[in-house]
């Protein structure tokens, strides 16, 4: 029979080691997820440079998803948080990542160009475009889940619900607008400018 002390510690080494083959390898749940993580990424990693393609798939989805609403004629509210999500990250994409009025006093960082023989700078966007893609269409995927939900569907007279988000729509693009013509930025890059230089129309002398 072993004595108290060594038995104690006998037990205890015991389930160290049942701990470390428990707890030593993650489980099958959580590979899974991982693994499932992993191609998720993949494919996003692999879709970047096809800009077009991705969004026609997002508008597509839009519109199985504005169907499927015209169709069971209800989940207006999560319809219209929809839009005002969609609508804040459009602002995000139109705006520069610095904002220009918090530079206007200071030195520091990069500002945007405001004159025609500056060096350029391309216009870095506080939300770039995969993100604002990525965040879009995982938007309405939530959306589409949420109509197969009786909770969401809220009863409310869908009308004012348009005309408040036309409303929003039109003071903060009207806003987006101003800012932009007050520190004369444009959203959207399309390259440095190339200048050509004067054409070689001088005579050729043979000797």
């Amino acid at each position: 029979m072993r004595p108290p002390g060594e038995w104690m510690s006998y037990r205890m080494s015991e389930g160290d080691s049942i701990g470390d083959s428990v707890h030593g390898k993650p489980s099958v749940v959580y590979r899974f997820f991982t693994r499932l993580g992993q191609i998720y990424q993949s494919w996003l990693d692999r879709s970047t440079p096809y800009t077009a393609v991705r969004w026609a798939a997002t508008l597509g989805l839009s519109f199985v998803y504005m169907v499927r609403v015209y169709l069971l004629q209800g989940w207006y509210i999560v319809t219209y948080a929809l839009g005002i999500y969609h609508l804040n990250l459009f602002i995000a994409f139109l705006s520069p990542k610095v904002d220009p009025s918090l530079m206007e006093d200071s030195d520091d960082g990069p500002s945007l160009p405001t004159k025609q023989n500056e060096e350029f700078r391309p216009f870095i966007r506080r939300l770039p475009e995969f993100k604002f893609w990525h965040a879009a269409t995982k938007g309405i995927l939530v959306a589409m889940v949420c109509t197969f939900f009786e909770a969401f569907n809220v009863p409310v007279f869908w009308p004012i619900l348009v005309m408040y988000f036309i409303m929003l729509f039109c003071i903060t693009m009207k806003r987006q607008i101003k800012h932009m013509i007050k520190y004369r930025y444009i959203p959207f890059t399309h390259g440095k400018r190339t200048y050509k230089g004067k054409e070689d129309v001088g005579k050729t002398f043979s000797s």
